[in-house]
């Protein structure tokens, strides 16, 4: 399958020299079984809509209600891609939803970093049984009110809708981050330290284990239309 990375941000200061850029953690996570091709959609580049059998949405430092001159053409293609799969991450998750009819804020719950836990609450086809799940958290915005068509996969007190399936075409997405690295997670905090809450403890939960390789697999099995 080809599949096109939309890369809507790069990691901050000198992580990408580190740990690589977002399309490559995506890489990382996913394998070698699909034909990656990355698009910076901050410098305007978006794809064919026709070229690729999916899309993935990576993570970003913007707000999808941020006034860039590339978010808005993001939504279009999104409302455009409705024949093809889709997965949407942080960002992507977020921008989605907001493209599909939902609506995201800054929360007045603010930083959510470190390593979250989130209750499966619908089991997709192309999910195992897990019943609880745990990764990376790194975000400010949430989605707060649900788009239409879609059904919730993931939740937590912190974030109600961290996971969505779209019921009305080929798409999901998720408020967390399985492509991060636990090392990665912990710099990006540090890089935060001063804005994140108790950005000790937000480093210390991220030395248990996570299920990012879990995640990634669920995204595999969507993308190649597997079920578990």
């Amino acid at each position: 399958m080809k599949l096109a990375i939309l890369e809507t941000g790069r990691p901050p200061g000198d992580l990408g020299g580190t740990f690589g850029d977002y399309p490559a953690m995506f890489a990382d996570l996913l394998g070698e079984r699909f034909e990656v091709e990355t698009f910076d959609v901050q410098a305007g580049q978006l794809p064919d809509p026709a070229a690729h059998g999916a899309y993935l949405i990576t993570g970003s430092p913007a707000g999808v209600y941020d006034p860039l001159p590339w978010i808005a053409p993001l939504e279009q293609f999104i409302r455009d891609s409705s024949h093809a799969k889709m997965v949407g991450i942080c960002f992507g998750h977020q921008v989605m939803a907001e493209a599909l009819g939902g609506q995201v804020e800054k929360s007045d719950k603010g930083w959510g970093a470190g390593l979250h836990r989130y209750e499966i609450v619908r089991r997709e086809p192309w999910m195992d049984g897990a019943r609880e799940i745990a990764a990376p958290a790194s975000h400010q915005d949430q989605v707060v009110v649900q788009p239409p068509n879609t059904e919730v996969v993931a939740e937590s007190a912190f974030t109600p809708y961290a996971a969505l399936a779209w019921t009305d075409r080929p798409a999901i997405s998720f408020q967390f981050h399985p492509e991060f690295s636990p090392a990665f997670a912990r710099a990006l905090i540090e890089k935060r330290y001063d804005v994140v809450p108790n950005p000790d403890a937000a480093i210390a939960s991220l030395d248990a284990p996570n299920d990012n390789a879990r995640v990634g697999q669920w995204i595999r099995n969507f993308l190649n239309g597997e079920t578990e």
